[in-house]
């Protein structure tokens, strides 16, 4: 982590993106082309490589109050001075005070991490109903759009490297849901949270699955039937704001 977590509260720059949450140990490319921010990435790359993502709401028109520091792994800068870069998210942080607005936001920020907890056992258990719930949603998932899928055999096991990774492939529109398990600070609560999401998608998804197979019996499909995409939750390049 390098000099990250050496100071508990620090000036960081910071990039709201619309809708987009960046949980710990998670890889988001981003292209970079608005010319504040062009001077943001030349700032942070003669320093840390270090700047901080933050969710933009754009139906409250806000920026969140706690975001994810990303570490510049790789920077490619065009002729025309647009770059894309990929970053890894790090530690997560609460925002503290804006102490400057231009040319680019930077805040004063203060690093939070999980409580420790007292029971690793029953962590090791949550997780494991957790990642069972996970098995499930992909193979029924596989199953109903006709592509058999499996969990990636890089799946984190550790309680709460699990629940960062679970957050963040969550798919669809979730930038709530995702920005809410973001500010938890206890790894069990956050489990139990993804475990009553992932079981009523798993409940969804069966019953879903049990449909399709009555009326292919039937020689039929069901109109308008769609099949939820397991890799749904990958981000592709984004453009600054």
């Amino acid at each position: 982590m390098g000099g990250v977590s050496d100071l508990a509260v620090r000036e960081l720059p910071l990039f709201p993106l619309p809708d987009v949450v960046l949980f710990p140990q998670e890889v988001l490319p981003l292209h970079i082309f608005e010319p504040r921010y062009r001077m943001m990435l030349r700032t942070v790359m003669a320093e840390d490589r270090r700047f901080g993502v933050v969710r933009w709401d754009p139906q409250e028109q806000r920026m969140a109050d706690v975001g994810c520091c990303a570490e510049i792994l790789h920077c490619q800068t065009q002729d025309d001075d647009r770059s894309n870069i990929v970053t890894l998210g790090q530690q997560r942080f609460r925002i503290l005070d804006i102490v400057r607005e231009a040319p680019f936001r930077v805040g004063m920020v203060s690093w939070i991490e999980d409580s420790v907890s007292e029971n690793h056992g029953d962590l090791e258990g949550l997780a494991s109903q957790v990642t069972e719930a996970l098995r499930d949603v992909v193979e029924l998932t596989g199953k109903l759009i006709g592509k058999p899928s499996a969990l990636p055999a890089d799946l984190p096991d550790l309680p709460r490297e699990l629940s960062f990774w679970i957050g963040s492939h969550l798919g669809g529109p979730v930038a709530d849901h995702q920005q809410a398990l973001l500010e938890i600070t206890d790894t069990g609560e956050r489990l139990r949270q993804e475990f009553t999401l992932l079981d009523q998608t798993r409940r969804q998804l069966a019953a879903r699955t049990v449909l399709k197979d009555t009326f292919e019996g039937l020689g039929d499909d069901p109109a308008g039937f769609e099949g939820l995409d397991p890799d749904e939750g990958q981000r592709d390049s984004l453009g600054d704001r």
